[in-house]
Parts: structure tokens; C-alpha cells; sequence
């Protein structure tokens, strides 16, 4: 799940306040689907529980899976998309995706002289892996043989010659298989919502990721003449009443505020600023320390850290309000008895690849499922570069300054990615007892700051 350090820089740069202003209702634009009878009625609840204007519901004939292809996409739902709100784009901030709106979008297409190119770009990619391998094992044997009897002058210059040539296959190799990955579209894949952030935006490239310009630390030069990024979220899950529930637990909360405690379950990886660009395992690791110092001595919450390998073993976090931790992939452990209105998410590569399915152990539906008001997850591989820091997402949430889906698209770096936020936008757990101001939230990890190579 790592990534290259070569697809980012350090560069110092300020980093903002994004205008702000508070989110209201009618700002908030519901995406229901047709053919789903509970899609629907979940749109009715919201504009009843939360005044949201029923204008404000879009109703569109969608493919009632969690799988949407990129042609689909493009003519169902985001093309629609734009013709029903053209004459109010300006009143919309937040697209809320309902339960029967498909999650994830599929691998762009290919056309015919795409196709023949990719062909060819796969057939020498193969040569040039099955000549490396050949040569790698020439130049074994060779070097076998060197310890045996010392090489006499032809032999030893052919190993030389050997080593020259398994260097440039390997060249050849490490050029071919970024262009037959890009070619491909296999990291064309998205999350639906995640697309959706740039529905105003002209044709974008579709290979990995685009940045998103609603994260904190982007510089108001690089948003500057751009269209407006949209907030996206999504109320879903295996039933009605837990979309409902989630809705309801959000306005319970509110009233109250939320209390519990905070389990934050780091892995005792010790990071080196020299090898981690601020992406990789131990930048996180070292994000989820910050978080628990940051919500325990400035906020002032109950946190129990786990820094160790092991994760925190089942029905061992009573009275959750806050969770985060990793790393036990598609294998949910049902660690925490949350409280109501909790928000938790756990970093790993598949846990929102299904929202939906009875029989999955994917930690998104199963947190849930077990009580949770609201988490995050990828529908596919998504590299941790893709997922919000906890020391910023949680920061941001406990400040009370900024409701579920403000916190979230101030911390996840990239659009037309990956990720995807499930609970309602506008669920704010501590607008009525905050715990931080925002300006105590630092870059995660300390001393880390923002570059991006131009795309």
C-alpha cells in the first residue's frame, strides 16, 4: 500500500485558511437513485431530519450495484449531473450520495488504436522481463563458476558484457512498465464520490489521482481560476435503518455533544524523516502518535494509545467516541463498543470495496454495523497516500468548527481517487463543546510540508 517517493517533493509552502462559512442545508444536494425504492425514501428522510430542501434531490436511472462503468458514469450520472444543477452550481457545496448509488467507477476504456498500442507495449515489456530473467541467471552461474576457478580473460569479459546488457533490460523494464500501467487504465479506477468532487472541472486526467484543492495546506495560488471542488459524502450501508440510524444518531448527538473516549492503535514504527517522503507506513504511524498527544493534551479527551504491533484485541475500547488504527487488512476486529454518534475509521487496502454485503469482513461495514455514526475507507488499492492523516482529520472534527464532511475535505489530499466518506455532511459532534481551536492542528507528521511534482 506504500508509494514512490518520486510522486511527491518537499516544497515549503503556507499553508491557508480556506474561506469559511457555515454549512448550511440548503446548500447540501442529494443523488438517489431510480431504481432503488429505498433510495428514495432515504432521500425523503434527510430533507425531513435535516431541512434540507427537497428541490435539492436529484433522481436519476443508475445501475442499482455498487460497480458503475466509466461510460455509465459519464452518461448517467455525472453528465445528468451537470445539466440539473448548471443554473444553481454556485448554491451547491455538498453532494450526498444515497444507499443504491453505485460506490465505485470502473477502468476507463480503451479505443482501438489504444488497444493495439497497449498490445505492443506488452508483448516488449515481456520480452525485456523474460531477457532480464535469462541474463540474471547467466550472470548467477557465471559468478558460480568465478569461485570455483578464477576466470580466465574472454570468460570474464563476457560477464561484464553480461551485467551491461542485464542493466539495460532492467532500464528498458522500469520504462515499459509505467507506460503500460498508464495505458491500461488499471489506476483509472474511483470511488464514485470521489469523481464526483470534480464534476465542474473540464476533462482531468483519469490515470491515479488529481489533487484535491480543498486540502488545508494547498496554496491559494494552485485554486486560483479553478471551478469550485465539491464536498461529496455518502449515507449507505447493507440496510435502510442503518442509513436512517446514522442520520439519527448524527442529530442526537448534536444536541448533547460527543463523549467517550478516543482508542488510537499505532504500530510502534519508528519514523525517519530521511527515507519517509510523509506518505509511507511510519509518516502514519507517526500521525496516529500525534493524534492521540493531540486530542489528549490539548483537547483534553480520554485516549488510550496502543503503540505496539498488536492490534487492540475484541471488546477491549469500551465507550468509543473517536477510533483509528491499522493494519489488519479485509479482516474486521470488532475492538470497540462505540458510543452513539462515533466516527471511526481503520487504514488499510479494502475497507469500503463493499458497503453492501452481508458476508464481508471489511472494517467500514462491520464499524458500522456495530454503532459507528460515520467512518472512511478505499474501494480499491488505494496507497496511503490516499487516506486522510489522523492527527488532521481528527483534529479538524474536534475542533467543532467544522461539520463530518468540512473535516474530511480539509484532510484527504486527492480527488478522483479512492476514497470515500460515509455518514451525514452535516453531522457536527462537537458544535456544542469544542475542544481545540484550529489553528492547534499542525501538518502530520511535525515539520512535514506539502510539494507536489506539476502533473
Amino acid at each position: 500500500m506504500t508509494l514512490s517517493r518520486s510522486v511527491l517533493i518537499a516544497l515549503v509552502v503556507v499553508w491557508p485558511t480556506l474561506p469559511a462559512w457555515a454549512l448550511t442545508p440548503k446548500e447540501v444536494f442529494l443523488v438517489s437513485n431510480k431504481k432503488v425504492k429505498e433510495s428514495g425514501e432515504l432521500a425523503r428522510f434527510y430533507c425531513q431530519k435535516r431541512g434540507v430542501p427537497t428541490e435539492n434531490v436529484l433522481s436519476l436511472e443508475l445501475p442499482t450495484g455498487e460497480d458503475i462503468s466509466r461510460a455509465d458514469y459519464d452518461k448517467l450520472l455525472a453528465e445528468p449531473l451537470r445539466q440539473a444543477l448548471k443554473e444553481r452550481r454556485d448554491q451547491v457545496r455538498v453532494l450526498l450520495t444515497l444507499h443504491g448509488v453505485p460506490l465505485r467507477v470502473g477502468a476507463r476504456q480503451l479505443d482501438g488504436e489504444e488497444q493495439k498500442k497497449l498490445a505492443t507495449l506488452r508483448k516488449d515489456l515481456n520480452e525485456a522481463r523474460n531477457r532480464l530473467k535469462d541474463l540474471e541467471k547467466a550472470i548467477d552461474e557465471a559468478r558460480k563458476a568465478a569461485k570455483e576457478a578464477p576466470l580466465d580473460r574472454p570468460a570474464f569479459d563476457r560477464l561484464k558484457m553480461m551485467e551491461e546488457e542485464r542493466d539495460k533490460e532492467a532500464k528498458r523494464t522500469r520504462e515499459l512498465e509505467p507506460q503500460v500501467q498508464r495505458l491500461s487504465g488499471s489506476e483509472s479506477v474511483a470511488a464514485v464520490d470521489s469523481e464526483l468532487s470534480l464534476l465542474w472541472f473540464p476533462a482531468y486526467d483519469l490515470n491515479r489521482w488529481q489533487l484535491n484543492l480543498l486540502y488545508w495546506q494547498v496554496p491559494e495560488s494552485l485554486r486560483k481560476d479553478k471551478p469550485r471542488s465539491l464536498m461529496v459524502a455518502r449515507l449507505d450501508g447493507p440496510t435502510l435503518a442503518l442509513c436512517k440510524r446514522l442520520v439519527e444518531d448524527a442529530i442526537a448527538v448534536e444536541v448533547k455533544g460527543l463523549e467517550g473516549k478516543v482508542y488510537v492503535d499505532a504500530r510502534g514504527i519508528k519514523r525517519n524523516p530521511m527515507k519517509d517522503d510523509g506518505f509511507g507506513y511510519s509518516a502514519y504511524d507517526e500521525s496516529l502518535r500525534e493524534m492521540a498527544g493531540l486530542l489528549k493534551n490539548q483537547a483534553k479527551l480520554s485516549v488510550i494509545l496502543d503503540d505496539k504491533g498488536e492490534l487492540f484485541a475484541p471488546q477491549s475500547c469500551p465507550d468509543c467516541a473517536l477510533y483509528c488504527g491499522w493494519y489488519s487488512h479485509a479482516k474486521y476486529v470488532p475492538c470497540c463498543k462505540f458510543v452513539q454518534g462515533a466516527v471511526a475509521y481503520h487504514i488499510a487496502s479494502s475497507e469500503a470495496v463493499s458497503l453492501r454485503r452481508a458476508d464481508v469482513k471489511y472494517w467500514c461495514k462491520n464499524l458500522l454495523e456495530d454503532g459507528a455514526a460515520a467512518t472512511l475507507g478505499p474501494v480499491a488499492e488505494p496507497y496511503t497516500i490516499a487516506f486522510p492523516k489522523p492527527e488532521e482529520f481528527y483534529g479538524f472534527l474536534v475542533t467543532g468548527e467544522y461539520t463530518l464532511v468540512e473535516s474530511y475535505w480539509r484532510s484527504v489530499l486527492l480527488s478522483s481517487w479512492m476514497m470515500t466518506l460515509v455518514g451525514d455532511p452535516l453531522y457536527n459532534p462537537y458544535v456544542k463543546s469544542p475542544k481545540l481551536k484550529s489553528s492547534a492542528v499542525q501538518p502530520s507528521p511535525k515539520g512535514f510540508r506539502l510539494g507536489f511534482r506539476p502533473r
